[in-house]
């Protein structure tokens, strides 16, 4: 299949836990590098955020990526790119118009606005992946989201009107429904693992000899990262680790690593909550491999790429009861699940497995498993294509295929 991944503010040659960039800019690259792998064509369309960007780079991988001017040739919040989006699918007509694609596959809403527009009288279908429901994201966050006023209104749109939707999770099929989405019109599909570069073997990062709670995002409130400082307060002898955010060096610059300081000095654990800053692809599976339990707690998630993760490593996760990690953790078997924003019941579920190595082991084990059986990239890129065929009709059979007749219309 010639396929078109459309992801306007995620580009896959991004680096995850800067600023912006976190799950989805890791999804749309190791799918689409998995969908190469199962011989398929695929170029993914990005915004230009630097003049000094080529107009297309190929990726180790084989996969296309090309930079359309949208806006500013400069880093722009995700939620300032609506205005931008006209001249965006102006572009994207253009390249499609060329190079006419089975199936043009949006990430995110103001991608899938854009793919509607350059795909109006092309006859190309639009599967969609919203990442985050912008009903979700204001339920959760209140007046704290910066999303455009526009973004509910016209997400109903984009669901109605793509030829597909993909969920991540189950829970997001049950978000849909409540936007008026048939169920009909859904595929699951969830987000995947690199599997070849996280797995139990291999090199772990020092530790001291305290337990070691690691977890890992950007460095933004609705990741939870405070409401583990807060737990820490009942874990004695432990640990926090926090991967995210801008180098370390720069630490000291950002907001809400701050935030996360004074919190840890007000619970008095100041000297057991360390920021990492950002911490280079390659070394997360040794940072991983280093935790007794790899904690994850946001207020809502949508993907839920860091358990994976873990559990590739043979780590246990406790996480917060909330959105894909509802599918991907099955609770007490590879991990545990904890109410959301509860402190309380989190340091319990901490103290509980870090008292019980074990049980950690066990958890550990059958993570691995499920994460290779169920959710490697290139299952998750399998299942990807299923959803795909969903979107054309099978060929006639040959005894219904009659020869064309002149003047026939």
């Amino acid at each position: 299949m010639r396929i078109s991944m459309v992801s306007e503010h995620a580009s896959p040659l991004a680096v995850p836990g800067e600023e912006d960039c976190g799950g989805q800019n890791v999804h749309v690259a190791e799918l689409s590098s998995a969908l190469v792998r199962q011989g398929h064509e695929v170029r993914v369309y990005t915004r230009r955020d630097s003049p000094d960007q080529p107009c297309r780079v190929t990726t180790d991988h084989g996969v296309e990526v090309v930079h359309l001017p949208a806006g500013p040739p400069e880093p722009l919040p995700r939620d300032d790119l609506l205005p931008h989006m006209g001249e965006f699918a102006d572009h994207l007509l253009a390249e499609l118009t060329l190079t006419r694609p089975d199936v043009v596959h949006a990430h995110f809403w103001t991608s899938g606005l854009a793919s509607l527009l350059a795909c109006r009288g092309l006859g190309i279908p639009v599967a969609q992946t919203f990442h985050a429901l912008g009903h979700v994201k204001r339920r959760h966050q209140g007046s704290r989201d910066t999303s455009p006023p526009q973004r509910l209104r016209l997400e109903r749109m984009i669901a109605r009107d793509s030829a597909l939707v993909v969920a991540s999770c189950s829970d997001e099929v049950h978000e849909l429904g409540a936007l008026g989405i048939r169920r009909t019109k859904v595929a699951i599909v969830p987000c995947g693992v690199d599997t070849t570069g996280f797995h139990p073997d291999g090199r772990v990062a020092d530790r001291s000899e305290l337990h070691r709670v690691v977890t890992v995002g950007r460095l933004i409130p609705r990741k939870g990262f405070d409401l583990l400082i807060a737990a820490l307060r009942a874990v004695p002898n432990t640990e926090l680790l926090i991967a995210g955010g801008p180098d370390e060096d720069q630490l000291a610059h950002d907001e809400e690593a701050n935030r996360l300081r004074s919190c840890a000095v007000r619970g008095g654990v100041a000297d057991r909550v360390h920021l990492l800053g950002r911490v280079p692809r390659e070394d997360m599976p040794a940072l991983l491999r280093s935790a007794d339990i790899v904690a994850c707690t946001p207020w809502y998630e949508p993907f839920g790429i860091v358990p994976l993760e873990a559990m590739a490593c043979g780590v246990p996760v406790v996480a917060s009861a909330v959105g894909g990690l509802l599918d991907t953790i099955v609770d007490g078997v590879t991990g545990k699940l904890v109410p959301p924003k509860n402190p309380r019941a989190l340091a319990t579920a901490l103290r509980g497995l870090l008292n019980q190595p074990a049980r950690r082991h066990a958890l550990g084990l059958a993570g691995f498993d499920r994460a290779f059986s169920r959710y490697s990239w290139d299952r998750v890129a399998y299942d990807t294509v299923l959803a795909y065929q969903r979107l054309a009709p099978p060929p006639p059979p040959a005894s219904l295929i009659t020869p064309a007749v002149e003047g026939a219309t």
